[in-house]
């Protein structure tokens, strides 16, 4: 990590305006280019890390990157966004499947996926175990055990 980015390293807690002069500290090491927008964490993003406004040039961000898996992680959804903001201001390819993207992605170390944010609860899914493998499948679904098997070829039991 560079040494500028250091500084953030020891924060227990991050404000808007932490986050803020992180992701213009960000742009400035990686991307050698100025960010010169608002960044922001936005409460109601529950599920993913980061979001990039593609009508004013905005980023989100969600605390629970910062809270559940610490700084490193929070720079990785940073250099993230700032992929997609930095390449749809040039008229590149800013889309998850653009090579561009990708290529940008890879160069400056962010991450193509945040961490799981919300914890999965097995009780809310149908539980359904095969009689021949004895492997647990858990759907949210009901499905038509009639109709659908296990891979292996064996009958689905649904355990509830």
């Amino acid at each position: 990590m560079n040494e500028s980015l250091s500084v953030y390293e020891k924060l227990t807690v991050l404000t808007n305006q932490d986050l803020q002069s992180l992701v213009e500290s960000i742009s400035l090491t990686c991307f050698q280019k100025p960010f010169q927008h608002c960044a922001v964490f936005n409460a109601r993003l529950k599920t993913t890390g980061g979001r990039y406004h593609l009508n004013d040039h905005h980023l989100d961000f969600n605390y629970q990157v910062f809270q559940r898996y610490g700084m490193e992680e929070m720079i990785k959804v940073i250099k993230h966004e700032l992929c997609h903001y930095h390449l749809h201001r040039e008229g590149k390819g800013y889309k998850h499947r653009d090579p561009e993207f990708r290529q940008l992605l890879a160069q400056t170390g962010g991450s193509r996926f945040v961490p799981p944010l919300i914890d999965q609860k097995p009780e809310n899914y149908h539980q359904y175990e095969c009689e021949k493998c004895q492997t647990l499948i858990l759907r949210k679904r009901r499905i038509n055990t009639q109709k659908y098997g296990c891979k292996c070829g064996g009958k689905l039991i649904h355990l509830g």
